[in-house]
């Protein structure tokens, strides 16, 4: 009879296997106290819930009823702002792991030493019918220290650490890959550059007066230096939400 444990390691969860003794027979079942069966009850659930989260994303994501319902849940201001009809709020986190981890994330390291293994990542996406849209960073595991760069992009992650195309911008520079300052700025995409704290925690938010055009927008991309390049560190597939189509004649979607 053979067992399987899971281990973390340094990079990614592995399993191992070991060959397990036959089971006792028993002429009576052991009673348990209420403390024991108690305990054993939450060990168990503690270790589901470690193999639950290992490579978690959980999204939230839908009109105003349920933006005001998740934020109401949380403490968060629900305002006449987050009450506008057309409103929509994204709320996306994952753990990292590397491309050829055992059991996949959302959110792929590339270069482990500035993202480590098991680092935390967390986008919000706030967006209200008029065209605004505010899009937050909270990150935790990173080198103490680093300063990196952060932008919106077009496509979701892959192994390929260039599978999640060019950054997305409001106005899209006719020349591609853009590199034309005019295009790759802070105003014209979303730029979310930190530098990590001493506890490797950091955090940025970017506000716009525009949105995103529907398909447009699928990851955070984390790279080694701030400004408008640098190499790709990691990246996050995020389901970012557009603005209704209504509004796309309003200047809104960009051109």
């Amino acid at each position: 009879m053979r067992g399987a444990e899971i281990h973390w390691g340094l990079d990614v969860p592995y399993i191992t296997f070991t060959r397990l003794p036959p089971p006792m027979r028993r002429t009576a079942p052991k009673s348990r106290t209420n403390e024991e069966t108690a305990a054993r009850e939450r060990g168990m659930w503690v270790r589901a819930m470690v193999t639950a989260t290992v490579a978690r994303a959980r999204v939230v994501t839908g009109a105003v009823a349920v933006a005001a319902v998740v934020l109401a849940a949380s403490g968060g201001p629900v305002g006449a702002a987050h009450a506008a009809a057309g409103s929509a709020w994204v709320r996306a986190e994952a753990w990292f792991a590397p491309p050829a981890a055992f059991i996949p994330s959302p959110a792929v390291t590339y270069d482990t030493a500035l993202v480590p293994a098991a680092s935390w990542i967390e986008v919000v996406q706030r967006g209200v019918e008029g065209g605004d849209t505010a899009v937050m960073l909270r990150v935790k595991g990173m080198k103490a220290g680093h300063a990196y760069g952060v932008h919106v992009h077009q496509k979701p992650c892959a192994a390929n650490p260039e599978a999640a195309g060019g950054h997305y911008q409001h106005r899209v520079d006719p020349v591609q890959p853009s590199e034309d300052p005019a295009y790759v700025n802070p105003e014209n995409e979303v730029w979310l550059d930190f530098t990590a704290g001493t506890d490797g925690s950091g955090k940025a938010t970017a506000r716009h007066g525009w949105g995103f055009r529907p398909g447009e927008a699928a990851s955070v991309v984390l790279h080694d230096e701030p400004g408008g390049a640098g190499d790709r560190a990691a990246c996050f597939t995020v389901p970012f939400a557009a603005l209704p189509e209504a509004q796309e004649s309003d200047g809104a979607w960009g051109v």
